[in-house]
């Protein structure tokens, strides 16, 4: 028996199993994708926010502030790519859309947002030269970043895993049954039982709640399409740049450089059925580009390289959904975590440490916990650097990924971390391979042939993505051998 089973693996999920791997504790996270970061956490803008949105006294407000604070330190520790970058909500010449960034700082003021402050049309085009010139003002925040999400979410995930927290993967929650004090879960994998049952089921929070008892939650879950556009464009701007809502509270499309270099244009806004819809809509996509050169004019869409869309998990309550259900003692609610959730899932992990205390848990912290990941980025090192890996490791000599040079040592090291990647797109999240102009185009067999050997596999059996997504299903012809084996 589990001392506490945790369903999701996304961000959320990740980081209650880091923070609590600290501790004495048996933890088991259930998540129904065949790799962790593969829900809403791998579909997203990608931004540690300032602060200065969330309204004063919410759990938002308070969480990520902490959460970005703790963000710092633990992309640190383990490796993660995150750089510090301002943010600036821009406004014309619109009593309305000036009367908005005033609202916004004082949010911030009252947030305890350091920094925060109205600039003029002069120092916004200053600080931010790829800026719309016909800007008026801006609101100005300091303190935000980018971040690569999977990789923040993996790097959680295996730290838990190295200090004893177990992942199960392809194990969809099914049923959730409490008999003799205890929770007995189904799952597409097995049945495991624990004391406590942490839901952080993102997009699906409300449904595994009901799975309890729970019917006060229902999901209003919104989806965001996205452009990433070629490293050519990456250098246009050095900030994170949104406009003024429209009269419905959509904040509008953000501009965004990527921790990778490239420039990041979305999402708009739409509901969706399920937490699972993400598909992409050609006439609605060039919505982006419009409103994308409304905040900076010198985006050259032609250099488009994906698009794809992702899922913001809301529900009918405004600010997340944390604690206890009143319904079922020992089941905790970590629900509705859309935007600020990134940038909250360390602290709201601290929380649920708060909230498992409160309910009865007794929380004894280890004497000895590993809190320390690295990997090699080849791309990132000089020539000595990197003729020193060679030295030490040949695979490191054969680049794989033209686009983002990523060699086969850096793939090979990836598939032989604590969660074991299965598929192209599980070795994309992890070392970048197949993110570049191509799409893979160039290093996607190569990707292939490496994780079957590797895995000690059939080719056949490796995925694309997610379950089903199979790339070959039989070969097209084969050659007998002549007399000398050829």
């Amino acid at each position: 028996m589990f001392d506490v089973l945790i369903v999701g693996c996304g961000v959320v999920g990740a980081a209650a199993a880091y923070q609590l791997s600290k501790n004495k504790l048996s933890v088991c996270v259930c998540e129904r994708y065949n790799d962790v970061a593969n829900g809403c956490t791998k579909a997203n803008t990608a931004i540690l926010h300032a602060g200065f949105d969330c309204p004063p006294g919410s759990l938002e407000a308070r969480l990520n502030l902490r959460g970005i604070e703790l963000a710092e330190e633990i992309c640190e520790k383990l490796d993660v790519e995150r750089v510090p970058m301002p943010t600036f909500i821009i406004a014309y010449d619109d009593p309305h859309e000036l009367a908005y960034i005033e609202e916004l700082y004082q949010r911030g003021v009252a947030n305890g947002v350091k920094g925060v402050r109205i600039v003029d049309h002069d120092e916004a085009l200053k600080l931010e030269p790829g800026l719309n010139p016909a800007v008026k003002a801006a609101l100005y925040a300091p303190g935000s970043g980018i971040i690569n999400p999977w990789e923040y979410c993996i790097a959680m995930a295996e730290t838990a895993v190295k200090n004893g927290a177990e992942v199960k993967l392809e194990s969809e929650v099914t049923a959730i049954e409490k008999r003799d004090g205890h929770f007995v879960v189904t799952t597409t994998s097995g049945v495991y039982e624990a004391r406590y049952v942490v839901n952080a089921g993102g997009g699906w929070s409300a449904q595994v709640y009901g799975l309890v008892g729970g019917s006060s939650l229902y999901q209003t879950n919104f989806a965001g399409q996205y452009y990433i556009l070629d490293k050519s464009q990456g250098e246009k701007l050095h900030s994170i740049v949104f406009p003024c809502p429209d009269e419905h509270g959509f904040k509008g499309i953000c501009v965004t450089p990527t921790v990778h270099g490239n420039l990041l244009v979305g999402p708009d806004c739409y509901e969706v059925k399920d937490g699972d819809h993400v598909g992409t809509d050609p006439a609605t996509l060039e919505n982006l580009k419009v409103e994308g050169h409304r905040s900076v004019p010198g985006i050259d869409f032609r250099e488009i390289i994906h698009e794809y869309a992702g899922v913001r998990p809301n529900t009918q309550i405004p600010d997340f959904v944390i604690g206890e259900a009143p319904e079922c003692p020992h089941f905790i609610n970590l629900a509705g975590i859309k935007s600020p959730g990134l940038s909250s899932a360390p602290a709201i992990a601290e929380e649920l440490e708060r909230i498992l205390t409160d309910c009865g848990l007794v929380l004894e912290k280890k004497e000895s916990w590993i809190d320390k990941r690295s990997r090699i980025r080849f791309r990132t090192l000089t020539n000595e650097e990197k003729c020193a890996v060679i030295q030490k490791d040949p695979l490191y000599g054969r680049i794989i990924c033209r686009c983002e040079t990523v060699t086969e040592g850096e793939i090979v090291e990836a598939i032989h971390r604590p969660i074991v990647p299965r598929t192209i797109d599980a070795i994309k999240r992890r070392c970048n391979a197949g993110m570049g102009r191509c799409q893979g185009g160039f290093c996607g067999p190569r990707v292939h042939e490496i994780l079957a050997r590797e895995l000690g596999v059939d080719a056949k059996e490796i995925l694309m993505d997610e379950q089903g997504t199979f790339l070959l299903t039989s070969a097209v012809k084969e050659v007998a051998a002549d007399e000398n084996g050829i």
